[in-house]
């Protein structure tokens, strides 16, 4: 499937393995005043419709990952930040919360590889992946209460069900910054890894996760996600049908058969 046109990031597939790389370092790749927003969603959109990628990977350029909201357009009360309470409050539902949306949708894992600061927004991104993996010199800061403005993207509704309500409550409302290894400690990051380390150990995951059968992939993924909101005997009756679409598939036969050849 033809890859689509983006205008401030990068894209690259390889081994099934998608490698979205936010690629306005001008800005720390803010995700507001530029073009990223669209991309995100663009490429978000379009994995889900590529049955050739089975992992997305989402990285920043530069010395981000990425800054969140562009402060300077706050400052000027410009882009979108312009305009009286209901003019606010649709840029943000017609712009940024399309990033929770979409990606909170995307059917296959999503691998955020934090590089460098994620800050604000930026930290909610990459909240909203499956896996965070990050570099030694990654930082990471809920800092919207410093500004006087709250978690608009819905970095609240992402960050207490990855590390609970207490933590994240401090995090939120102290809006102090957090290195990469108290993240990890926290629970928000899976490894940190020296910055030279950082792809070449992401890439290793992802074409791990993404050699697995690409179908059962991706039902599995929807069972992750459904767990969270699903009584347990629903659960199990998905997990049934799910199962019986599964042993209908070729790649399970394959699979069986290359797992009683070794």
């Amino acid at each position: 499937m033809k890859m689509p046109t983006l205008c401030d990031a990068l894209l690259e597939v390889d081994q099934r393995v998608a490698v979205l790389t936010l690629n306005r370092d001008d800005v720390r790749n803010a995700l507001t005043g530029t073009q990223l927003i669209d991309d995100i969603v663009h490429v978000a959109q379009w994995v889900n419709r590529c049955a050739e990628v089975s992992v997305l990977v989402i990285t920043g350029a530069g010395s981000a990952f990425s800054a969140g909201g562009n402060v300077k357009d706050m400052a000027g009360r410009s882009g979108d930040f312009a305009g009286d309470v209901a003019e606010v409050a649709q840029r943000y539902r017609r712009g940024i919360q399309r990033i929770p949306l979409a990606l909170h949708d995307v059917e296959i894992p999503l691998i955020a590889a934090v590089n460098g600061a994620a800050i604000g927004a930026g930290f909610d991104l990459a909240n909203m992946a499956d896996i965070r993996l990050a570099s030694n010199r990654a930082k990471f800061g809920e800092t919207f209460l410093n500004l006087g403005i709250i978690p608009g993207d819905g970095g609240a509704w992402f960050m207490q069900r990855l590390i609970g309500y207490q933590q994240a409550f401090e995090l939120t409302l102290s809006g102090r910054m957090v290195s990469a290894d108290e993240a990890k400690t926290l629970g928000i990051v899976l490894e940190v890894f020296e910055p030279g380390n950082l792809m070449p150990k992401t890439r290793e995951l992802a074409e791990r996760i993404a050699a697995q059968p690409p179908k059962a992939l991706r039902l599995t993924k929807r069972l992750m996600k459904m767990a969270q909101r699903m009584e347990l005997k629903d659960f199990l009756d998905l997990c049934a049908s799910f199962q019986g679409m599964c042993h209908n598939e070729a790649e399970h036969l394959e699979a069986v058969r290359k797992m009683l050849k070794t």
